[in-house]
This record gives C-alpha cells, structure tokens and sequence, in this order.
C-alpha cells in the first residue's frame, strides 16, 4: 500500500507555540538561546505527512539544533504578522527561508486571512471592476479563485499575476530586512522555476514564482539553494509517508520524504559552512 497507517492514526506533530504567537509549529518545542538555525516556510518545511522533514534532516546531519518554524499553506504576511517568530529567526545564526508561492498574500487585488494564507478573505474594488462577471462569494481559497479568474480572461489574469509578482518581491525584501540575519532561501518544489517572468503556475507552488523574480532577490540573502525534487524523488510518491486514509489525497500531492532528504543533501554544505558542523 502507498500509506503505512490508516483510520485515525496519524503523525504526532507535537504541536508547540513560541512566544505569544498564537501559532502552532510542529514540536519538539526547541530552547531558542545558543547557536541554532531557523526554518521558515509552508507545508514542506512543517513536514506535513513527513516523520523526519528536511530541517530535521538537517539538524542529524550537521548536529546543529534546527528550529522548524514551517506553518502549513504559509504566505509571507503569516510571518510579517508574527513579530516573536521575526526575533526568533532574526536570533539564529542563519535563516532557511523557503520560497513560498505568490498567491497566498494580501495585494492591492485582494486580501488573505492573517494566518491561514490560503484563505481568500475579499476581493478589492479594483479586482471587481475588472471582473464584473465573476461571483466572489463562491471563493474561500486563493488558488481556486485565481484557476477561475485565468478561465474567465487570460488577458486579464496576466494583470493580476503581474501584480502578485511584484508584490511578492516586495514582501520578501520586507521579510529579509526585519530578519537582519543571514538567508539561505531555499527552492523545494517538484518543479524549477520558470524562465519567463510570466510563464503561470497555479497548480504547483511555489506559484507564479519564476527565476526573474528569485534574481531580484539575490543581492539580498547570503545564498539561494535549489532543491527541484528528482525524477525519481517523485517517481516513489507516497512511499514512506504518514497519513490516514482520508488523508490520501492530500498527501498525495505534496513531495514525499525522497525529497525531503534532496533538500537535507543540498541544505547540509551550506548550513556546515555558515554555522560549522
């Protein structure tokens, strides 16, 4: 079977809270003095379905304690609105920043929730204008209004994702400087970035993020590692992951723990360089 549990069981997450975040981050909970390295990012760095995700990986490999700070479908704006996770990344030797998709961020087309960025809360007076023909009442997730919006005009979506693009390059740089400590931004998807500025993604994320975009940012964090999960990464599928039965489609389109450990391969070098190992 591609599942190794099923029913009600499921991972233990150990869910834990730093500070006053209302947060819960996948535990155990970690002391935050001395040398560590903070994660930041979406479901991949949480670990989702994952016994051993790649910070955890990380942390066995070069023995330097790695604090997982990934929240499940993150945008940047979770981690804007969370100033005890900020100082906690910003007290770490080095950050691992994830690149996280475009689409889960307030902008002037719409708005997200604070924390579940996946959440699409309303649309702007100026997104209505531009689509009178679409009910937004009907949305409550970011990737399947923006799927709609690209069915209804193509010429008119390209001005949404334009905006998305260049709103997501300005958030990261807002990101970076409240860190004000070394980043590794880290690409981990089943696919590279695209060459073009707007070639569209909105099934795979990180969405619409293309590599004009990740060289805007390159001036600004120590180094940029890509993670691009392996043929044959992707060929195992669900071997290995932890999830119930109902969990299984869910489970099946994340990467599994091949990819985890690409990552961990890709990641050890760099972090043994910054942080010593």
């Amino acid at each position: 079977m591609a599942y190794e549990r099923l029913g009600d069981v499921s991972l233990d997450y150990m869910p834990c809270r730093y500070g006053t975040s209302k947060l819960q981050f996948r535990g155990p909970r970690r002391q935050l003095s001395g040398r560590y390295v903070a994660f930041l990012g979406g479901t991949e760095t949480y670990g989702k379905f994952i016994s051993r995700p790649f910070p955890a990986l990380v942390e066995a490999r070069t023995g330097v304690k790695c604090v997982n700070l990934g929240w499940p479908n993150a945008g940047i704006d979770v981690f804007l609105h969370e100033p005890d996770i900020l100082a906690a990344a910003a007290r770490a030797q080095v950050t691992v920043l994830q690149v996280l998709p475009a689409q889960n961020m307030s902008n002037r087309f719409y708005s997200v929730h604070p924390r579940r960025n996946d959440r699409f809360v309303e649309a702007s007076p100026v997104l209505r204008s531009f689509y009178r023909d679409v009910d937004f009442t009907e949305f409550h997730f970011t990737r399947h209004m923006l799927h709609r919006l690209r069915a209804v005009s193509e010429d008119r979506f390209a001005l949404v994702r334009q905006e998305l693009q260049i709103a997501w390059i300005a958030r990261v740089k807002l990101l970076l400087q409240q860190l004000g400590t070394p980043v590794v931004l880290l690409w981990l998807s089943s696919h590279g970035p695209g060459e073009v500025a707007d070639q569209p993604y909105v099934s795979d994320d990180p969405a619409f993020v293309t590599t004009a975009m990740l060289k805007a940012l390159r001036p600004h964090v120590h180094r940029l590692v890509y993670a691009t999960a392996s043929p044959q990464a992707q060929a195992c599928g669900t071997q290995r992951m932890v999830f119930s039965q109902f969990d299984a489609a869910a489970a099946a389109e994340l990467l599994g723990p091949a990819a985890h450990e690409e990552a961990a391969d890709a990641l050890v070098p760099v972090i043994s360089e910054l942080v010593g190992g």
